[in-house]
This record gives C-alpha cells, sequence and structure tokens, in this order.
C-alpha cells in the first residue's frame, strides 16, 4: 500500500480479527491504534462521527466503517482481488452469510455460561464485564438480530462445519487454492467461539486443520501508534477524490443526510452526501479539528436518510 493503513482497534475484537488476517494475506505494513471495548472512543469517535462498531479503518482524511468496506479498499489498495467481498458466486456468499449472520451470534451462546463469563472477567474485570453486557444489549436494540437459544447455537455451529467440512475435503481453502475473503469471514466468529471458550476447536479434522492454517496468515506488519499521530495523519491530508456515484441516486448528492447500520448498532453518523456507487455510500464531515473528512461506509445494510 502506499499509505499504510491505522486501524483502530482492540485485540479481543473479532471482526478486527478479520481485518488484522488481510493485512497478513497481502504481508502489509499497517498501524495500529488500540481503542476501549465499548464507547465512548476518543481516539476514534471524532474521527467516524460516532460511529457505534468497531473495527474503523483509516488513510489519512479517509475513514472506513465495517469490515466490507474495509476489506473492498485493502483489496483496491493491494491489488488482491481475493479480498473483495463484492462478486462472490452464490455458494461462496451463502457460506459467508451463515458465518457473519447466525454463526457470529451463536459463537458465545454456544459456550456454556459460567465458561463465557469467566472469560469476560478474565478479560475486564467485574466492572468492565458489566459495561460490556451493557453495551452489547444496546448495541443489538431496535436492530433486525434475533437472539438465539444455546440449544440453537449449538446447530448453527455444526452445520457450519457441516457445510466447511464438505469443501475442505478436496482443498486447502474454503474457495480455492489460496486464502480468500470467504476463509476470513468464516475464521472470525470460530476464532471469538475458541477464544471465549478457552479451548480448543471441537469441529472435524479437516476444519479444525484449516483453523491452524488461516490462523499462521498472521497479522502482516504491525506497528503501535498515538492518538496524536493518528489525528495528526486525518489534519495533515485531504480526502482521494470520490469515485463517479451512480445515476439512480436515492438522495441528491450534497443532501445533509444521515447513514446508519439497518441491523445492529443503529447510531446514525452525519455528513454530505459526497457519492453513492453500487456498493459503497461516502459522506463528507467538515470538521473544525481536521478539516474535511470523507466517511466511508457500503451500501448494503446501511441507509441514507436526509436531516
Amino acid at each position: 500500500m502506499t499509505d499504510a493503513f491505522i486501524l483502530h482497534h482492540y485485540d479481543r475484537s473479532p471482526y478486527a480479527e478479520k481485518v488484522r488476517l488481510m493485512f497478513g494475506v497481502t504481508h502489509s505494513e499497517w498501524q495500529s491504534l488500540l481503542s476501549p471495548p465499548w464507547p465512548p472512543r476518543p481516539n476514534v469517535d471524532p474521527l467516524a462521527g460516532g460511529y457505534r462498531r468497531i473495527p474503523v479503518a483509516q488513510c489519512g482524511a479517509d475513514i472506513f466503517c465495517d469490515s466490507a468496506v474495509i476489506a473492498e479498499e485493502v483489496a483496491q489498495r493491494t491489488a488482491c482481488q481475493a479480498l473483495s467481498p463484492y462478486g462472490l458466486n452464490d455458494a461462496d456468499q451463502s457460506l459467508v452469510s451463515l458465518a457473519e449472520g447466525e454463526a457470529f451470534f451463536s459463537a458465545i451462546v454456544a459456550v456454556p455460561k459460567l465458561r463465557a463469563l469467566t472469560t469476560m472477567l478474565m478479560a475486564f474485570g467485574p466492572f468492565g464485564v458489566s459495561r460490556f453486557m451493557k453495551d452489547r444489549a444496546s448495541l443489538l436494540k431496535g436492530g433486525k438480530v434475533s437472539r438465539v437459544t444455546p440449544e440453537r447455537a449449538k446447530e448453527v455451529l455444526s452445520e457450519l462445519f457441516s457445510a466447511m467440512a464438505s469443501r475442505l475435503q478436496h482443498q486447502d481453502w474454503l474457495s480455492g487454492d489460496a486464502p480468500s475473503i470467504v476463509d476470513l469471514s468464516v475464521y472470525h466468529p470460530l476464532w471469538l467461539h475458541a477464544n471465549v471458550s478457552r479451548r480448543a476447536l471441537v469441529a472435524p479434522s479437516v476444519v479444525t486443520a484449516w483453523f491452524a492454517r488461516v490462523a499462521e496468515i498472521g497479522q502482516g506488519h504491525r506497528r503501535e501508534i498515538s492518538q496524536g499521530e493518528a489525528f495528526a495523519a486525518a489534519r495533515d491530508a485531504e480526502p482521494v477524490a470520490v469515485p463517479t456515484s451512480i445515476d439512480d441516486l436515492p438522495v441528491a448528492l450534497g443532501t445533509t443526510v444521515n447513514v446508519a447500520p439497518e441491523d445492529y448498532g443503529l447510531v446514525p453518523v452525519s455528513g454530505e452526501l459526497a457519492a453513492v456507487t453500487d456498493t459503497r455510500i461516502i459522506v463528507a464531515r467538515d470538521t473544525s479539528q481536521f478539516g474535511r473528512l470523507h466517511v466511508h461506509f457500503p451500501r448494503k445494510n446501511y441507509s441514507i436518510t436526509p436531516r
């Protein structure tokens, strides 16, 4: 990459693990700025306009929200098309949707409650666990995510393992002879499950062998930076030129809008609509601290509402 990404993340975040593995696949140099697991996040909130989820990537004055748009950007900047989340065949898309949908929300529920609680206490302490649980409850409030029972959670993981095993009988990676966005999208919910259970993944042998292969990809070349460095990178840069927008715009360019996820974490980000493509929404935010910033979101599962 010509400009190293800054990743605002925390080490236990599964979606951040997905992005860190992208840097491993591309052998990229990147900068790490650790964030709190829950809001407020003073290192990233002023940049992303209060975007609720984590991780967030940054390249100068361009801010990338959601792992889908981060993956698209990494794929473009590194010429690694295998990391693009767009253009997957139906079978690959179905597997990714299962992994990042019901299986993701089953990853913790499938772990016995006492063991999961002990893991969270070890990670966050008593006060932190309380904050974490309240925060995650508010994250799901008003969204489209349905709660999963422990019994159903175990069934979902079993279904995922079965679908994976049928592919891995004859190949090392889920979508071919090299790692791709499919592998990283399926891996991170299982990484979360294994970390919360604090046990080796219990799955067919071809799945556990694949799980080890993905872990060996690594994270590329990581360097820790400070909040001041990230803020300086935004302040000292101009956003890159926006792409050409689609003809059939849902809202006119230049309109002040709210952009928000539709599934969970429904906190909107406000700004001037700068571009809408088939895959991306870009809003411009004029700030006293950094000047103009462009904040990027996926089209899928995000709404655009005039203010």
